[in-house]
């Protein structure tokens, strides 16, 4: 059984209605919902109501909530900017991994977006073109190509999903240190170097910096693995 696809990149945009209401202006309106409330909370009612029109004018523009979100989430890739040609790939690839890490989070609903819905929008391909550039500059060749892309974007990912549900379980507040310490003496008693480890980090800095400091950590493990996969080096490696 397959599904019927479709997609509000697949016809041309249409002419704005006398009351001046334009894809930009939904766009924004929709992002501006997200923001506040979510990604279950937003509605076609919402929306329309926060441009001062009904919802059956929205349906001038999109056909359905997923066609409002395929445009807005087109929208979050533009604030993705990469830098142009006569860069490295590595400062490509890491100028992604973290202008999409804060991205997502200043906007965590697009998370929840990413894999559910195509991504076919202007912005959506600028971005993977200039990925597939760098990594062919780079030296990878083939589907290499785009599985490199997939791993810079997998790593974002699966760093910033548990930070999202983190700050959304515990919002602004955050746990007591000594208490989170005293706990894991007690749990964690038969373990004494991992206590003194996990004492050592927990001072060394705030939430935050400590989750930037791991992200930065990981991606540079990341770009290095991807190094040495780069065809060139591994041939330079066998004849040495």
């Amino acid at each position: 059984m397959t599904k019927q696809f479709s997609s509000v990149w697949t016809r041309p945009p249409r002419q704005p209605r006398s009351s001046g209401l334009g894809r930009e202006q939904i766009v924004a309106a929709a992002t501006e919902l997200l923001d506040a409330d979510g990604l279950e909370a937003l509605s076609m009612r919402k929306l329309g109501a926060k441009l001062g029109a009904g919802a059956t004018s929205l349906y001038w523009y999109v056909a359905n909530k997923n066609e409002l979100l395929e445009l807005v989430m087109d929208g979050m890739w533009g604030r993705v900017r990469l830098p142009e040609d006569e860069t490295s790939w590595r400062e490509v690839a890491g100028t992604f991994a973290y202008r999409l890490r804060d991205t997502l989070l200043e906007h965590p609903w697009a998370a929840e977006l990413l894999g559910r819905l195509p991504s076919l929008g202007p912005n959506s391909f600028r971005i993977g073109d200039r990925l597939r550039r760098a990594f062919v500059q780079a030296g990878f060749e083939g589907n290499d190509v785009y599985l490199a892309t997939s791993t810079v974007m997998s790593y974002v990912l699966g760093t910033v999903l548990p930070e999202i549900t983190y700050r959304k379980t515990l919002g602004a507040m955050e746990f007591d240190r000594d208490t989170m310490l005293a706990t894991l003496e007690q749990v964690a008693a038969d373990y004494p170097e991992m206590i003194a480890d996990y004492r050592e980090t927990v001072r060394s800095g705030d939430h935050d910096t400590m989750r930037a400091l791991a992200f930065d950590f990981g991606l540079v493990c990341t770009l290095d693995g991807l190094a040495a996969r780069v065809p060139a080096a591994r041939n330079a490696a066998t004849k040495t």
